[in-house]
This record gives C-alpha cells, sequence and structure tokens, in this order.
C-alpha cells in the first residue's frame, strides 16, 4: 500500500477519489494526465487494494477502498495486555496503562490524551461500540478494547442563517 502510495501521481487520485467516484478519464482529465497513464497508476492502485473498479458494460467506475486504508493503520497500533478481576470498568482498566491520561470534565471522566495527542477519544468492544460510557461497562469476560480519536473533518460546513 505504501509503495503504491509513493507516487504523487496517485496520492492525488487516491485524493480525488475520497471525495468521489471517477471514470479513468475523468481522472486523467482532471489530473491532465493520459488516459494511458492513468490506468496504468489505477491499475496499481488496484493491486494495493486502494481502489475497486466497478463495470458497467465499457464504462469502468473507480472508487476508493477506505478498509484498506483503515486496515493498514489498525497494524501499526500499540497493543497492550490488562489484567483485571471481574466486574472492573474499562475506564479502571486503562487506568493501568502508561501513556494514557484521563481527566474530569463536567463531572465525568475521559481519555484525554494517548501518548501526548490531546483530544478526545471513543471506544469500541470486540468491534461494537458499547452504549455506555467508559466508566460504566464492566468487564464481565475477555474483551479486545479499541480507542479511537475523534478527529474533525469538515466534509461540509452549514451555516444556518435565521430570518423574521
Amino acid at each position: 500500500m505504501f509503495k503504491a502510495l509513493a507516487s504523487d501521481t496517485r496520492r492525488r487520485m487516491m485524493k480525488l477519489l475520497l471525495r468521489r467516484e471517477y471514470h479513468i478519464s475523468g481522472l486523467a482529465k482532471e489530473l491532465g494526465i493520459s488516459k494511458p497513464v492513468a490506468a496504468k497508476h489505477v491499475k496499481i492502485l488496484e493491486e494495493a487494494k486502494l481502489v475497486e473498479r466497478q463495470r458497467f458494460g465499457k464504462t469502468h467506475v473507480l472508487k476508493a477502498k477506505l478498509d484498506t486504508i483503515y486496515s493498514a493503520f489498525d497494524e501499526l497500533a500499540e497493543k497492550h495486555e490488562v489484567a483485571v478481576k471481574k466486574g472492573t470498568t474499562v475506564l479502571e482498566a486503562l487506568r493501568q496503562v502508561s501513556g494514557i491520561k484521563i481527566e474530569e470534565r463536567n463531572g465525568r471522566e475521559y481519555v484525554t490524551n494517548i501518548d501526548g495527542e490531546e483530544g478526545y477519544y471513543i471506544y469500541e468492544v470486540d468491534g461494537n461500540f458499547p452504549e455506555v460510557g467508559m466508566e460504566k461497562f464492566v468487564v464481565e469476560r475477555n474483551i479486545t478494547v479499541e480507542l479511537k480519536k475523534l478527529v474533525p473533518v469538515k466534509r461540509k460546513v452549514l451555516k444556518i442563517v435565521v430570518v423574521d
């Protein structure tokens, strides 16, 4: 994946494909390159499983495969094992992990920093988002907890104007 993204042209293609689907000819036009050159770069992105192609007759529509990108970064995540007694909350378990900072805000405790990276963090248990906060989720069996930083992503900005 990283080798496929080493090319400036392929990175620019991915930026476009992350916004919307394109035909190869549309990508070529947008990037100012020929269709054969665009097709060559797309083939490399497909081999890296970063792009998938849907065929509608002679028309080929391309779109980014985000799951490949996410799973590559998941492999780089630091993993820890924490032993706790049955009935411990997830938040209590997190207190045992170095580099995790927990702060009280508005009467509740939150993970606000992991290894010096400030932000707000949510959590998943065995791939699912629990319906309760970390301070209330009680561990009754072996589980895998993933902490994910909430990153502001601006896809749309809405200004709402109230008129009389």
